[in-house]
């Protein structure tokens, strides 16, 4: 086969910045894709005209978290189950239809978890009625809704002791009612809309707003005194009335004003908060790709990501056809000698060559002086006639024996070769 290498490829369509610009964002894509994936984020719908931390409706709580944001504390959404194991304050939002034995589940085990806050729901919603003026039509957004009526959580009747709450008799006012102004955690102030809800007095509940007849608005289930709930179970908040709380009621200062000092009572004053988004069915799911994101996976993930990094950074800099070299391999007994020399000495295996080494060199003396059965005495006796000034043949041997190091036994063979070609050289004369 011919050394000569292949013709000169041709040049590439693409230049060297656009080969890499490709691949920076093709690598970038597939990782969110992998992300949002993991992270359950498909790009759903999260605005499903309930009242949760990501909605921007009018019953939304999505004003409370940024009202929060605002003021230093820590926020985190989440869309997780696990999400609901935390030991900072949980918030819950509940729908309507929730099932009260998942609401009880959670309470009982949050009891040495950490606190809990509890936003019942209170509003019926649908789409605005009638047509949006066109001025209107950019600052309308499309989870928007209208307030259709209220009504009490079925749900709520059905908690467990010490969280059980009884509401008060459901009113309409009238449409020229004015709101009842309500008062708590030193600040006072009037709620946005006649419709109120609220709930009977109760031992176990220690009442933090009240409104203007002393009907409890929020509460703190503190249980009955003498109890281990008492005295080492984290107290649970029930806000009953949500618009303290929600786009509603934010709007007014005196009621953000509430609503901050509600979480932060809730919460010991400074611990960080979690929305959870499951109770209102947008929650995600833990997957391969979500534990591939968490530890201890993680570290395992980002090896490989950088593993693939490199990988590409190596084909990008190899783009197009490879040009062929020489061939690093030659044919024949030379080329074939190296190769097993080149093994020995890979090998580390030198010291097994001097026993062979010796041999031949005994066997191509022995021929050159004539004798029918040479060992070293013999040699050396030969030599001291023919080569009285050299150095004898058994000490040469010798130290080639003893050699351990490679540089020791490439000198010693050496110096034995020595002999043995000025005798040849001699005998041939």
């Amino acid at each position: 086969m011919s050394d000569t290498a292949h013709p000169a490829r041709s040049a590439s369509p693409f230049g060297k910045g656009a080969i890499l610009a490709i691949l920076l964002v093709g690598f970038a894509a597939f990782l969110a894709m992998l992300y949002f994936i993991g992270a359950g984020d498909t790009g759903g719908e999260s605005n499903n005209r309930s009242a949760h931390a990501s909605s921007n409706a009018i019953h939304g709580y999505s004003g409370l978290v940024k009202l929060l944001e605002a003021n230093g504390t820590q926020v985190e959404k989440s869309r997780l189950a696990s999400g609901l194991e935390t030991s900072d304050l949980l918030v819950i939002t509940p729908p309507m239809n929730a099932d009260p034995e998942d609401i009880n589940e959670i309470l009982e085990e949050r009891q040495y978890q950490g606190p809990t806050l509890v936003i019942l729901p209170k509003w019926f919603v649908g789409r605005p009625n009638g047509e949006i003026a066109p001025e209107d039509e950019e600052r309308v957004r499309d989870d928007w809704v209208q307030l259709m009526g209220t009504n009490q959580p079925i749900w709520a009747k059905g908690l467990i002791a010490p969280y059980t709450v009884k509401f008060g008799e459901e009113e309409q006012p009238a449409p020229e009612a004015k709101p009842k102004r309500w008062g708590g955690l030193g600040l006072s102030g009037e709620l946005p809309d006649a419709r109120s809800t609220y709930v009977a007095k109760d031992p176990k509940h220690e009442a933090i707003v009240v409104d203007s007849s002393g009907r409890t608005l929020a509460l703190n289930v503190i249980g009955e005194e003498g109890t281990d709930f008492y005295s080492d179970a984290h107290w649970v908040t029930i806000v009953v009335e949500p618009d303290l709380l929600n786009n509603y009621g934010l709007a007014d200062p005196q009621r953000a004003a509430l609503a901050l000092q509600i979480v932060r009572e809730a919460g010991y004053e400074n611990l960080p908060v979690t929305f959870d988004l499951t109770l209102v069915g947008i929650g995600g799911s833990t997957n391969l790709l979500t534990l591939a994101f968490q530890p201890p996976f993680l570290a395992a993930t980002l090896c490989l990501i950088f593993a693939m990094i490199i990988v590409g950074w190596r084909a990008f800099l190899r783009f197009g056809p490879v040009t062929a070299g020489k061939r690093e391999e030659s044919f024949g007994k030379s080329q074939l000698v190296k190769n097993g020399a080149g093994l020995i000495v890979r090998a580390r295996r030198l010291p097994l060559l001097a026993s062979p080494y010796i041999a031949l060199s005994t066997r191509k003396l022995g021929s050159a002086l004539g004798l029918a059965k040479p060992d070293a005495g013999a040699i050396d006796a030969a030599l001291r006639q023919r080569l009285p000034d050299e150095e004898p043949f058994s000490n040469r041997v010798a130290n080639l024996q003893n050699a351990s190091r490679a540089g020791d036994i490439l000198r010693a063979a050496r110096h034995l070769n020595e002999l043995v070609t000025k005798t040849m050289g001699k005998s041939d004369k």
